[in-house]
């Protein structure tokens, strides 16, 4: 098999079970090596954050007893990838680069305030395969490293970070997001999906005033099958329990007809 040169990433910090089992998915397909934030990190999207005093901290990393190359990086996760990328890759960029796994599912119009997501992005925008792979848990774990059965989700990790190795993907194809249930085992299924339209994680304020604190709020999932396109990645894996795998483009351009939009511009206010 061809030793490919990997980079897995996180957002969830250096210190993430997560992040160990991601380096268990794919250490068998090559050279891998480890950069994460120092901290946790969720929630940052693809934002540039950190001191300007940050660099790669070396850091003593075991997976099944063999030791990995790996840093840390007191930065945003999508900045930790691009000081990485021009620090470890600066001759030659990685094959792949796996962002996870991530403590809870990253699905919905929440996605572009994941950091995970951002990561994958963020090497995505200089033309390397990415792959933005995430665990469906309960919401009390998302800033918590809890035990978790990682195995199911390592399974279609190694599988879908295999054919980006080997495949070329479609044009306007940027980086992979896998979402993987709880419940799932190696034999679920997956299915092709797209981003729903839909708020996943909703934000509640009980009695707001202009002294309520941003920690007040609660975070809980406010969606129904009811409401949510059965062919999106927030069915298939709230509700089919199906393991989600949705295409997602740099390309942020609008779908819409331009030359009925041109139409609307062109009239003004009137």
């Amino acid at each position: 098999m061809q030793n490919f040169n990997i980079l897995v990433v996180n957002d969830d910090g250096i210190h993430s079970p997560g992040l160990k089992a991601a380096v268990q998915g794919v250490m068998e397909l090559g050279n891998v090596k480890v950069i994460a934030p120092t901290n946790q990190q969720t929630g940052m999207g693809r934002g540039l954050s950190g001191g300007q005093e940050e660099y790669l901290k070396p850091i003593d990393y075991l997976v099944n007893d063999q030791s990995i190359e790996a840093y840390h990086c007191d930065c945003s996760p999508a900045l930790t990838v691009r000081h990485a990328l021009r620090v470890l890759y600066a001759k030659q960029k990685p094959d792949l680069v796996v962002s996870g796994i991530n403590y809870g599912e990253n699905v919905g119009v929440n996605i572009s305030t994941s950091g995970t997501v951002g990561a994958a992005l963020e090497s995505a925008s200089v033309g390397i395969s990415s792959l933005a792979i995430s665990k469906q848990t309960d919401i009390s774990t998302h800033h918590t490293y809890t035990d978790q059965n990682w195995a199911p989700t390592v399974y279609f990790l190694t599988h879908f970070a295999k054919l980006l190795l080997f495949n070329k993907m479609p044009l306007d194809i940027d980086v992979l997001k896998v979402d993987v249930p709880e419940t799932a085992t190696e034999t679920t299924p997956w299915r092709l999906t797209k981003v729903a339209r839909q708020v996943y994680f909703s934000n509640t304020l009980k009695n707001p005033t202009l002294t309520s604190k941003i920690g007040d709020v609660n975070l809980s999932i406010g969606v129904s099958p009811d409401n949510v396109d059965a062919d999106s990645d927030i069915h298939t894996l709230l509700f089919d329990q199906v393991v989600s795998v949705t295409p997602l483009s740099l390309d942020l351009t609008s779908r819409t007809n331009f030359t009925a939009l041109q139409q609307l511009l062109d009239s003004g206010a009137n």
